[in-house]
């Protein structure tokens, strides 16, 4: 490439990494402000489900999958102390996964917690009902516990998911009537999933991408939050992930937390802190929002 033909493209890209930036920090300066004080320990209830928590969720799967993640990188131990440095702190909501492989470790802090007053949450990627049954009885000896308090189908991406895994999502409706769960639901990875899991009866809790830069999330905030507005007025609980856009919202942590704190239509959400520090970090940011 010629010296002048490179020397503007390189400034064409300047230019527009400047105005991108530039509409990022207009589109962060006008996000609402929460309407009142927050604390990460506030007791919350999941929609309908009658399941109280905290409004701060322990993530333990930044960046999991193939049953990995930078919480289970922690080691049993490690993990384990930073869930009960959240329990001390008035935290009660453990969010896991099979693919995230934080079981043994939410297993090791339950040993040392009153199990009633913590709510468990697990996701499963079974498809098929033999696999969901295999689930169920495989979660529950892995975390050491005779009940799980949200079971979630995990990352679904289908329009016709309420139809394609009625099967499915009649194994864990089953379970519900038993008491192995207490309420089934879904984390979504598509606006077509989304859409359905709100107009679904069967979904009590859904787990669900919400930023204000649209990081990581199934549509642009505006389309997300409307479909959320639909699931909060059928009473269903509502659980945001990706409140920091897998990262890219790290050195906006105070302005993502405000968007999230400001919706009114979030019941909890879920952060994966990745030490003491950054949990302590977090809770301090989520009382001064």
């Amino acid at each position: 490439m010629r010296r002048r033909t490179f020397l503007h493209h390189a400034a064409r890209g300047v230019a527009a990494a400047f105005l991108a930036s530039h509409a990022l920090a207009k589109r962060l300066l006008a996000l609402p402000v929460p309407t009142r004080k927050f604390a990460a320990s506030d007791p919350v209830t999941l929609g309908r489900t009658g399941i109280q928590t905290s409004l701060l969720a322990m993530g333990t799967g930044t960046v999991g999958s193939g049953h990995h993640s930078h919480q289970t990188a922690l080691g049993v131990d490690g993990l384990s102390k930073l869930l009960l440095n959240g329990y001390d702190n008035g935290l009660r909501f453990f969010d896991s996964a099979d693919s995230y492989g934080s079981h043994p470790h939410v297993a090791e802090a339950l040993k040392h917690v009153d199990r009633g007053k913590v709510t468990v949450l697990s996701k499963s990627w079974a498809r098929e009902p033999n696999e969901m049954r295999a689930d169920l009885e495989r979660f529950r000896r892995e975390l050491n516990t005779e009940y799980i308090d949200v079971f979630l189908m995990h990352c679904l991406t289908e329009a016709d998911w309420t139809t394609r895994y009625r099967p499915v999502m009649d194994v864990l409706e089953e379970a519900k009537h038993k008491g192995i769960i207490r309420a089934h639901g879904c984390s979504c990875h598509s606006i077509e999933a989304l859409r359905a899991a709100a107009k679904s009866p069967w979904v009590d809790v859904d787990l669900v991408r919400i930023n204000p830069i649209g990081s990581h999330m199934d549509a642009d905030p505006e389309t997300v939050v409307s479909v959320l507005r639909e699931m909060k007025s059928a009473g269903k609980g509502i659980i945001g992930m990706k409140i920091l856009g897998q990262g890219d919202l790290r050195g906006r942590v105070d302005d993502a937390l405000r968007y999230a704190l400001s919706l009114g239509v979030l019941d909890a959400f879920t952060i994966g802190a990745e030490s003491r520090t950054e949990q302590q970090d977090l809770i301090r940011r989520i009382a001064a929002a």
